[in-house]
């Protein structure tokens, strides 16, 4: 459309159904049509024209009947409503020829017409409509831009801005005639003196969504946001899109909700470009996508984010390339290459830029999760490569569907969120003397500690101070604690213990996803207590559902403090844990740079026996400026059992977040978090407030504790809600002390 149009089509429609303010809210097909053209140079009208449409459906409603006055017997006579819009188009070409005119935009009484019924009934025939109704003309903005204090533009109707300004209202009996004619008489008015307006503001609709990353920093407004529900499973953002068409939705702004098995829950949330948008999509409520309804409610920008936004660089990159088709493929082998899935797809499937469009989802530790996602240029691409749907690669059957920027934030966080300390419950204490803690392991609940999250596996003492920059001069001595993996290799986490927790924090700040060699290395502030647990055998949870435990709100393990080493082992004692290998002094290796200390594995004393239990981890201990020894001690991770006897007992267990605390029991064994959400409802919890329970072999023990935000709360919900069923299960409910 022109940005200044020579002429304006007043434009008048009604439905089967609501009319006026509730146009468009219960999806009645539009009826009617009656439009006239305004010269705004010669301030002169044209021809008045009015035309009949013929829904699908007959039924009319009471209320239409009395409004428009119109019966089946006369819409059964009309046309379609494709034919009713080529009409309308001829019409008007021919007037503006003879007027000798060249373009036009549609100007109508509030935005509801346009983007409430013309669009959605659109996008439902799959008709394409013309350009003009992609750019209008808001009257209601317009007569307030001139005349601000009849009111808030959303607020005028024809009749009172008719007496505004002075002008009587017209009597006519023909339904949309009145309408038309009124504004024009408006319209006139707002060109002539003294308002000498010029109509040079237009709506626009977008004509396709715009798919796009959302950073966790951005700020959301919370009256631009919505949450859809009841959407099909294989439904995509353009899918979503299509369902509010009319209405502009934000760039990147529908994330697809997943639950706890990275698989879509029905949920989506969409941002829109701004609050009146989101208004009228909530006039959408249990509109239909196909046979479903679709629950439309109001949501936060704060649950926005927490599924759309990211921080990786590595996403942000893969994302930038815009107008891509993203697939998300699902299976794949754990020794996949780009190379096979690119063969997999084959030529009629060309990746956009090749390798480059592919992004593997990978655990912290950089092992494969089976899941990729790739970029398409065209949908033409996308829809042969979702015919390998089902397809083998290698042994393994692969799942392809549509997918979203989203949702490729959504699955990235969670993998790469992983806790740093297991949510198992402390196995029990054995009452014996165990292995000796490192003296400079000492727990603390102050955070004056910090978790690197991907080094490269090369990486040396002397990487992680170059890294750390500045900061290194703030390292305790003995501070830097490298995590090795089961087979004694490093596995990419190191933990540093800082002067302080301020000290920590400015380091995380500043290192955060700053580059070693050709990796990027994250940085999480945490407590000695955190890190203690994991480099004396606590396991990394793979669950990928948790974030790390800086925002983590679990029950941390118990502190360990040092305890001596024992001078040997009873043959009783040795006989009750037999250990799968004995850990024997190796050699040292040669150092990588000439600047760093000799290492070697350190035995405590020589008739001491160090047992590995092939379940945990191992931490290599390397010393730190300013004071550095000349050998490196080497502890292997005692068995579980073995390790809780270490625990101090005085340390209190860390709630999951302030408030009063309920344990649930009798739980079934498939209980999700939003099933203890429902069985609450009404008391306004949130996901984080769940922490289910597992028992030794990591399976859900039956037992989940819910924080409230206060104890008043919590015994509201204890006498309220326990003995009630969930799944057909009585649960119990105590408040814990």
């Amino acid at each position: 459309m022109a940005s200044h149009s020579d002429t304006l089509v007043v434009f008048f429609g009604a439905t089967a159904g609501a009319n006026g303010g509730k146009l468009g809210s219960d999806e009645r097909e539009i009826i009617l049509l009656v439009w006239q053209i305004v010269d705004l140079h010669e301030k002169k009208v044209g021809k008045l024209n009015r035309c009949l449409v013929k829904p699908d459906s007959l039924e009319l409603t009471d209320q239409c009947k009395e409004e428009t006055g119109l019966t089946w017997e006369e819409l059964c006579k009309a046309e379609p409503l494709d034919s009713a819009l080529q009409q309308f188009q001829q019409s008007i070409s021919s007037e503006l020829k003879a007027l000798g005119r060249s373009s036009y935009t549609l100007c109508v009484d509030g935005p509801l017409l346009i983007r409430q019924a013309f669009h959605p009934e659109a996008s439902k025939k799959n008709l394409v409509l013309p350009d003009c109704f992609y750019s209008f003309v808001d009257l209601k903005k317009e007569f307030h831009k001139c005349c601000p204090n009849a009111g808030p533009a959303k607020d005028l109707t024809l009749s009172s801005m008719l007496d505004y300004m002075g002008i009587p209202t017209l009597e006519e009996q023909v339904v949309g005639v009145q309408e038309v004619r009124s504004m024009v008489l408006l319209t006139l008015n707002l060109l002539s003196e003294p308002y000498n307006h010029e109509f040079t503001c237009y709506e626009i609709v977008k004509y396709k969504f715009e798919s796009g990353a959302c950073s966790k920093t951005e700020a959301v407004d919370s009256e631009t946001v919505i949450r859809a529900r009841g959407l099909p499973w294989q439904s995509s953002d353009q899918d979503i899109a299509r369902f509010f068409k009319g209405l502009n939705i934000a760039k990147g702004g529908v994330a697809l909700c997943l639950n706890a098995q990275g698989r879509r829950n029905g949920e989506a949330l969409v941002r829109f470009v701004n609050p009146e948008h989101r208004d009228l999509a909530l006039e959408r409520h249990k509109h239909h996508m196909g046979s479903r309804y679709i629950e439309v409610y109001k949501a936060t920008g704060e649950e926005f984010l927490k599924i759309a936004g990211g921080t990786s660089n590595e996403v942000a990159q893969f994302l930038s390339k815009e107008n891509q088709v993203i697939i998300r493929m699902r299976g794949l082998p754990f020794t996949a290459t780009p190379e096979n899935v690119l063969g997999f797809l084959g030529p009629e499937s060309p990746v956009t830029d090749g390798s480059e469009g592919l992004l593997f989802v990978k655990y912290p530790d950089g092992r494969p999760t089976g899941d990729a996602f790739v970029l398409f240029a065209c949908e033409e691409y996308a829809q042969n490569a979702l015919k390998k749907h089902k397809h083998i690669l290698g042994k393994r059957y692969i799942e392809l569907f549509r997918s979203t920027a989203a949702e490729v934030q959504q699955v990235l966080n969670r993998y790469m969120s992983t806790p740093l300390i297991s949510t198992l419950p402390p196995p029990p204490i054995v009452p014996m003397s165990v292995l000796a803690t490192p003296p400079f392991l000492t727990a603390s609940n102050s955070r004056d500690c910090v978790r690197l999250r991907g080094l490269p596996y090369t990486a040396a003492i002397e990487d992680i101070l170059e890294f750390m920059g500045e900061h290194a001069v703030d390292i305790k001595p003995h501070g830097v604690h490298m995590v090795l993996n089961q087979q004694g290799r490093p596995s990419g986490d190191a933990f540093i213990q800082m002067k302080s927790s301020d000290r920590a924090f400015m380091l995380a700040q500043k290192c955060h996803k700053k580059m070693m060699k050709d990796r990027y290395v994250e940085v999480f502030q945490c407590s000695a207590e955190e890190m203690s647990f994991v480099l004396m055998g606590g396991t990394l949870s793979r669950s990928g559902l948790s974030p790390p435990p800086c925002k983590l709100p679990c029950l941390s393990p118990p502190a360990y403090a040092a305890y001596p080493a024992p001078t040997a082992l009873l043959p009783t004692e040795a006989a009750l844990y037999q250990p799968p290998l004995l850990a024997t002094p190796r050699t040292s290796q040669p150092p990588t740079h000439s600047a760093a200390p000799a290492l070697a594995f350190y035995p405590p004393q020589s008739h001491a026996q160090l047992y590995m239990n092939m379940n945990m981890n191992y931490t290599a201990y390397y010393p730190s400026p300013p004071v550095s020894p000349s050998t490196v001690s080497y502890f292997t991770a005692p068995p579980g059992a073995m390790t809780a006897a270490v625990a101090a007992p005085s340390a209190p267990p860390m709630l999951p977040q302030p408030g009063a605390l309920v344990r649930m029991q009798g739980l079934p064994y498939n209980t999700g978090v939003k099933d203890i959400l429902s069985f609450f409802q009404g008391y306004q919890l949130q996901p984080d407030a769940v922490l289910l329970l597992y028992n030794f072999s990591g399976q859900r023990s039956g037992e989940a504790l819910v924080t409230f935000p206060s104890e008043e709360a919590a015994r509201h919900a204890v006498a309220q809600r326990s003995n009630q069923p969930l799944s057909g299960h009585p649960i119990h409910l105590a408040c814990c002390s």
